[in-house]
């Protein structure tokens, strides 16, 4: 069945050294020389330099600066009812929460958005979904990808490495929602968009051709998260990026008493779906090794408690969203898996 949908994709993005430097070039390129910058609290003094000096030197004007320690609802709206109607665009400096911000008041005002991650962490800076907290509970709420992607590899390797590593388990989650999209087709005929599920998987591959904290494998890895967004776009779901390691992880930021990166609890629940899949957990666990995402996390073990609670509240997580956890009853092949060799120093 062919499948017809106009679609918004990045039509800017660099990749690449001392491409924050640049910011200002880029933005009057498309004519955006009234911004809102929407960076996060805490930003290292040099990226701001960096920012607004290359903001200046080309006559771009920042209308508004909010500085962003949480990614609330309440406060964007706020920010929204105060948004000047002379603002041309929208731009996201820093991490998550100013990026979700930043992507929720472009989409609200209908301004192009401008991602400028300063760290790979996740693939949220491209996805179609903004995470806020709704009085306290978060949700995802729909937004639109990026008008422009910039990022600059400099300023990423300079990011603390855990940012990295929880980026890498962002990124192979895409093996483990790939399959639960098809399971649902075969199970519940859900539909499933070939062209989104082979770009998700393809991107993972990519980055595993080269998984590297380099300037090459930076590049690659930002490359891989952003085409995550735009299969999600694509299909109109977070099909492509989020299955049953993602029910997991958001069960667990709802129980457990220090919940971890994003993408740590991602990574690890990919490698606990993808044995009860059985498949890929032999890649996963090899790119894990190379990389040193599982010591990364034996530095900081996971509650065995808390995620044999998660996984066994992760299903009721997201109404009509079949995945391998729909199956059957995994409680216990996940206790034995936590206590496999692979796994051991992981949990405590």
């Amino acid at each position: 069945m062919n499948i017809s949908r106009r679609i918004a994709v990045p039509g800017l993005v660099r990749i690449k050294k001392n491409a924050l430097s640049r910011l200002g070039i880029y933005l009057t390129r498309g004519e955006h020389t009234q911004v809102a910058m929407v960076v996060s609290a805490g930003l290292p003094e040099t990226i701001r330099a960096t920012v607004n000096t290359g903001l200046a030197q080309e006559g771009v004007a920042t209308v508004q600066w909010f500085e962003i320690d949480k990614n609330d609802f309440e406060t964007v709206a706020e920010f929204f009812a105060h948004m000047p109607n002379t603002l041309h665009a929208v731009v996201g400096l820093g991490g998550g929460k100013a990026l979700d911000m930043a992507k929720y008041l472009a989409f609200l005002a209908q301004k192009p958005y401008y991602a400028v991650p300063t760290s790979l962490s996740n693939d949220g800076f491209c996805s179609p979904m903004a995470s806020l907290t709704i009085q306290g509970r978060r949700r995802s709420l729909a937004a639109a990808l990026p008008h422009g992607v910039v990022i600059d590899v400099d300023v990423c390797l300079n990011a603390p490495r855990i940012l990295w590593l929880s980026g890498v388990g962002d990124l192979v989650s895409k093996f483990s929602a790939v399959f639960d999209w098809k399971l649902a087709f075969h199970h519940k005929g859900e539909l499933v968009e070939d062209l989104a599920a082979l770009l998700s998987d393809a991107s993972v591959y990519q980055f595993l051709a080269n998984p590297a904290f380099t300037p090459q494998g930076l590049t690659q890895l930002g490359t891989a998260l952003m085409l995550n967004g735009i299969a999600m776009e694509i299909c109109g779901s977070s099909r492509p990026a989020s299955g049953s390691e993602h029910l997991i992880s958001h069960a667990l930021d709802e129980i457990s008493t220090r919940p971890r990166l994003h993408g740590l609890q991602v990574g690890m629940a990919t490698y606990i779906t993808c044995r009860l899949q059985g498949q890929q957990a032999d890649t996963i666990d090899q790119v894990f090794q190379s990389t040193g995402f599982w010591d990364a996390v034996r530095t900081d073990p996971f509650s065995r408690e808390e995620w044999l609670a998660a996984v066994a509240l992760a299903p009721s997580i997201k109404e009509n969203f079949f995945t391998v956890l729909s199956t059957r009853q995994c409680l216990s092949e996940v206790h034995a898996i936590l206590e496999e060799p692979v796994l051991d120093g992981c949990f405590v």
